[in-house]
């Protein structure tokens, strides 16, 4: 697996029961989301280190916009209710072969997507056709670290796990220093 792993490129994922935990609270009309702050550290550190990052998701929500808007995700497909078709255009739009992909998801809504992809990744909590049909299925749940999982499996398969870490720590010291002005360091 790590072999299939070491190609990805791009790693898409499902928003509802994959990057949340399926829960959909209203609020005002509007569909309000919890994100875990664990996958969201990892989507950064996959941006800042070259791992393309996909959202695709059926339902339309103000807040998925402004999440992927603070993580740095610009490929987000709302209202897609066929996911494989944006799946296609993802690939066609970077010119990304079936094997440069990755895809994890949680329902049956998802499986058309797997069907194009490379490798497919199953949250812990999926559905059983979707568990029994992916190529990996995460320790973590939806919306608990599973899309974490995903991209340090990947980026480790790709041997830079450690070494996207580091630059994160980094650029964290960095503007920690930036913000304590000329000032404090004297």
């Amino acid at each position: 697996m790590n072999d299939r792993l070491s190609r990805i490129k791009l790693l898409a994922m499902d928003i509802d029961g994959t990057l949340t935990d399926g829960a959909m609270i209203f609020f005002n009309g509007e569909q309000v989301k919890s994100f875990s702050v664990y996958d969201g550290l990892g989507i950064r550190l996959a941006v800042n280190y070259g791992l393309r990052i996909a959202w695709v998701t059926g339902n339309v929500s103000t807040s998925v916009s402004e999440r992927a808007r603070t993580l740095g995700v610009v490929d987000v497909y709302q209202g897609a209710r066929f996911k494989s078709n944006a799946m296609r255009e993802l690939m066609e739009q970077y010119g990304l072969s079936r094997e440069d992909v990755a895809y994890i998801g949680d329902d049956l809504n998802d499986l058309p997507a797997f069907e194009v992809c490379g490798v497919s990744f199953a949250v812990d909590n999926a559905a059983d056709e979707v568990k029994q049909r992916a190529d990996v299925v995460t320790q973590k749940r939806g919306g608990k670290g599973a899309v974490r999982e995903a991209i340090e499996a990947i980026l480790r398969a790709r041997g830079e796990w450690d070494t996207a870490v580091a630059s994160f720590l980094e650029e964290l010291s960095r503007e920690d220093e930036e913000k304590k002005g000329p000032e404090a360091v004297a």
